[in-house]
This record gives structure tokens, C-alpha cells and sequence, in this order.
């Protein structure tokens, strides 16, 4: 039996169609930071909410430093570390502190010059300053961890304790030389998703289970002595 040009040429389109499909359906299935998220909701798990609204815009700090970290990661910043006199990098450039302390502004908090007076008040914690710089000790992870050692709450390093991981949390990793914040986005088993600057294309991801939790925190203003707090000023 004899099939003709025309129903041959359908049949190869369509064959080419579905293996297309079949391809993406795949690759959409199995690529670790293109697949659907999940929310805490989804787990049963209840998303923690701050006691503070600090710039008092109506939303609670963790929903602003979520919503301030993925703007800095929607933005995508070129990886780039160097001083910068008046210690803000352009909003095109960051590394990983930056993240924190962008996601900080968006509540309304100024963290160069928290870290900066905690370091003046207390100086003989911050080991790693040498000399008192406020335009960097603030984008230095070492300065970070002390800073919310002292001023967060601390909170577990275990990833597989899904229910104590919630959005806007702060997370350090690989010895102490990286950090990022929580996001309220999960993957397929509830471990959160984290927004953070490392240069690579995909700044919040499923990224807690490759790299190697060395501290977690949770930023809590109403636990802070108020002396420490400061407003950011436009």
C-alpha cells in the first residue's frame, strides 16, 4: 500500500512535533531551577511573619527583604566586589552582601551603618577589621556573621528541617564566604529556595542543598537594642 507525499510529510510533522514536546516536557521536568516552585502553604508549613514593619509600608521586614532580594536578583548585578567610595555599589553592580543589605533597605533599614556602629561600640568582636571602613566592612560576610550572631535570632543549619526555614531568613555558607537570603519559594520536598549573588544566570534558586550551611538567622528588630537600628535615608 502505497502512502502518498502529502500523508508522509503529515506524518513526519507530526512525529517531529511530538518529540518536541516530549524534549521540553523532559527538560522542564528535570532542570534543577526552571521547574514549577512550591509555597510553604503547599507543605503545611506556616510562613513566619515579623512582629516589625519597619519602614512602615504595610508589609512586615521578611516580606520586604524577600521582595528586596529578588529585586536585586531580578536585576541581575554583574558580579563585581571593588570599593566603592560611599560603600553603595551601583544598582548594576553586587556581589553577595550586597544582596543583604539591598534586601535591608527595602524594609527600611540602613545596615552599612548598623554594622558600622555595632563596630564602634563593640570592636574587639569583629576580629577581622583591621582598620574601621564603613564604605566596606558591611559587604564583608565575616562582618555580617558577627553582626546578626549578636543581633538575630540563631537558628538551625540542618536543611532537612524544612519547617524552620522561612522567607526573609538570613543563610551563610562554605566557611563563611558566602551569604543570601531565604526565599518564600520552595522546591518538590519544601527545602527553600535562596536568593543570593555568586555571578551565576539564575540569582534565586533551589541552591540550599549544594552548598554548606555554616549559619542561619533570623533578623527579629523588636529583640535589637534600638541604639543599633538605623532608619535608611534616601
Amino acid at each position: 500500500m502505497k502512502i502518498s507525499k502529502k500523508k508522509c510529510v503529515a506524518v513526519i510533522i507530526i512525529a517531529v512535533i511530538a518529540l518536541t514536546a516530549a524534549a521540553f516536557i523532559a527538560v522542564k521536568d528535570t532542570a534543577p531551577f526552571t521547574r514549577k516552585w512550591y509555597t510553604a502553604e503547599d507543605f503545611g508549613i506556616a510562613e513566619e511573619k515579623s512582629p516589625v514593619d519597619f519602614n512602615k509600608n504595610g508589609a512586615d521586614d521578611y516580606s520586604d527583604f524577600v521582595l528586596g532580594a529578588r529585586k536585586d536578583a531580578k536585576n541581575h548585578p554583574k558580579y563585581d566586589g571593588r570599593y566603592f567610595d560611599g560603600g553603595f555599589p551601583p544598582d548594576n553592580i553586587g556581589v553577595c552582601t550586597d544582596v543583604v543589605w539591598r534586601a535591608f533597605k527595602n524594609a527600611g533599614y540602613d545596615l552599612r551603618e548598623m554594622v558600622d556602629k555595632d563596630i564602634q561600640k563593640r570592636p574587639q568582636d569583629y576580629s577581622g577589621v583591621e582598620s574601621r571602613d564603613k564604605n566596606i566592612d558591611f559587604r564583608r560576610v565575616r562582618n555580617l556573621l558577627v553582626f546578626f550572631e549578636k543581633h538575630a535570632v540563631i537558628l538551625t543549619t540542618s536543611v532537612d528541617k524544612t519547617d524552620q526555614w522561612k522567607g526573609g531568613d538570613i543563610v551563610i555558607f562554605n566557611g563563611d564566604k558566602h551569604i543570601g537570603i531565604v526565599s518564600d519559594r520552595r522546591n518538590n520536598i519544601g527545602q527553600p529556595y535562596v536568593i543570593h549573588n555568586a555571578g551565576q544566570p539564575n540569582r534565586e534558586e533551589d541552591y540550599l542543598k549544594y552548598g554548606n550551611v555554616t549559619a542561619h538567622f533570623r533578623f527579629d528588630a523588636s529583640k535589637v537594642e534600638k541604639d543599633i537600628l538605623v532608619k535608611w535615608n534616601n
